[in-house]
C-alpha cells in the first residue's frame, strides 16, 4: 500500500478544519482550479482559495466522505460522495502538487447530471454569498 503523500495529508486536515488559512498555505501562487460547471479553467490563488472555499461549505456536509484515493508522484485522485438535499452526488479530486506540496491543480468531476445541477446553483449561491 502507497503511503498518503503530504498534500493530501494536508488537503485532509483542511478539509476536518475549513480554516482559511490553512487553504492559503496548501495553494501555489499559480495553481489552476477546473470545476465542473465553469468551462474554462480559473488561474491563481484567490480565484481557487475562493471556489474551494465555497466548495468546502457546499459539499462538506456531515455526509461527505472519501470512499477511494489513488496516488502518483505529484498527483491523487479522490473519489467522494455526498447528499445535497436529497441528491445523491459521486464525484473526483483530481489534485496536483509541486515539490514544495503545494496544490498547483485541482480539477473537479462529478456526476449524475441532477448533482450537477444542483451543484452549479448552491456553489453560485456561495460565491455570491462570499462577495457580499
Amino acid at each position: 500500500m502507497t503511503a498518503m503523500p503530504k498534500a493530501i495529508e494536508n488537503w485532509h486536515h483542511y478539509m476536518k478544519s475549513h480554516g482559511p488559512a490553512a487553504l492559503d498555505l496548501l495553494l501555489a501562487d499559480d495553481v489552476v482550479f477546473e470545476s465542473p460547471v465553469v468551462h474554462t479553467p480559473q488561474a491563481g490563488k484567490a480565484i481557487t482559495n475562493a471556489y474551494l472555499t465555497a466548495a468546502a461549505k457546499v459539499l462538506g456536509n456531515d455526509q461527505f466522505r472519501y470512499v477511494n484515493e489513488w496516488y502518483g508522484d505529484h498527483s491523487a485522485v479522490l473519489e467522494f460522495t455526498t447528499v445535497l438535499d436529497g441528491i445523491f452526488v459521486n464525484g473526483i479530486d483530481m489534485i496536483f502538487w509541486d515539490d514544495r506540496d503545494r496544490i498547483t491543480r485541482f480539477k473537479v468531476m462529478v456526476r449524475p447530471l441532477k448533482a450537477v445541477n444542483q451543484i452549479h446553483q448552491m456553489m453560485g449561491q456561495a460565491l455570491l454569498a462570499a462577495k457580499g
